[in-house]
């Protein structure tokens, strides 16, 4: 491994309007550098911002999704109670720029989907796991709390009780037992992982939108009153759009519609 592989970072591939975002930490299994949280939500802010840019996938490289956040650096970023605030604010913005993200985000996880990584999956909008994926909020091994939006993500995934059984047991679950309780929304296994996730992204790719947006707002809006507003603005906003007309006609036409997203 170069010295360049070694260091943790977020790496960005954008094929048309799909923006794939690479969690890269070989060395320790992808976990999440104090840097690399900074790094995605700044890349998470700046392609939702693009008009050009109609999903977010997040993965891990090589097989492993996220390890959680790297506890080699902890004794010098979460040393003390201020160090451990300012940590969790910093970790805690990156779920909320997933979880504020106008774009549909998906999570494509294999192997490793521990802690940071399990609050990383819970803020974007889809899971999709291979049979080799493992979850696990190992928090209670390590005397660390975990930020209460983060928790409140889990909660309205899977519920209060086995999100107590989560950190209470620190214990792993598989893919299946993930897919069982709602964490994830579709399982594949190792083969066919690569070929289902592309079959997702290719159909979310070839609907509306405006109309995704929209549903992301008002759903949004179901656990936030205060985003009602928005949610209805979202929803204006498509009656009023170019693709709006294109898809009725396409309809009527009996042709694929062809959407961009106004």
């Amino acid at each position: 491994m170069s010295a360049h592989d070694a260091i943790g970072r977020i790496e960005l591939t954008q094929t048309g309007a799909h923006a794939a975002l690479t969690i890269f930490n070989p060395a320790r299994r992808n976990a999440m550098t104090l840097s690399m949280w900074k790094q995605l939500t700044e890349a998470v802010h700046e392609l939702d911002a693009d008009p050009r840019v109609h999903l977010i996938t997040l993965q891990g490289h090589e097989g492993t999704f996220v390890s959680g956040a790297d506890i080699s650096e902890f004794a010098k970023v979460r040393g003390s109670l201020e160090d451990a605030q300012a940590y969790e604010a910093v970790n805690g913005a990156t779920f909320d720029a997933l979880r504020r993200s106008k774009t549909p985000t998906v999570a494509l996880i294999e192997g490793f989907c521990f802690g940071g990584g399990v609050g990383i999956a819970a803020a974007c909008d889809m899971r999709l796991a291979s049979e080799t994926a493992r979850f696990s909020i190992p928090a209670a091994k390590l005397g660390l709390a975990y930020p209460v939006d983060g928790i409140a993500d889990l909660v309205r995934l899977i519920g209060p009780g086995f999100t107590k059984r989560m950190f209470f047991t620190a214990e792993p679950i598989d893919a299946a037992a993930a897919l069982r309780v709602g964490f994830v929304e579709d399982m594949a296994t190792r083969e066919e992982f690569e070929a289902r996730c592309k079959a997702v992204i290719a159909t979310i790719l070839s609907r509306a939108p405006m109309t995704q947006r929209a549903a992301k707002a008002a759903i949004a809006a179901v656990y936030d009153g205060d985003l009602r507003e928005a949610a209805m603005d979202h929803a204006a906003a498509c009656f009023q759009s170019d693709d709006y007309q294109e898809g009725w006609k396409a309809f009527l036409e009996k042709r694929p519609p062809a959407f961009k997203g106004r």
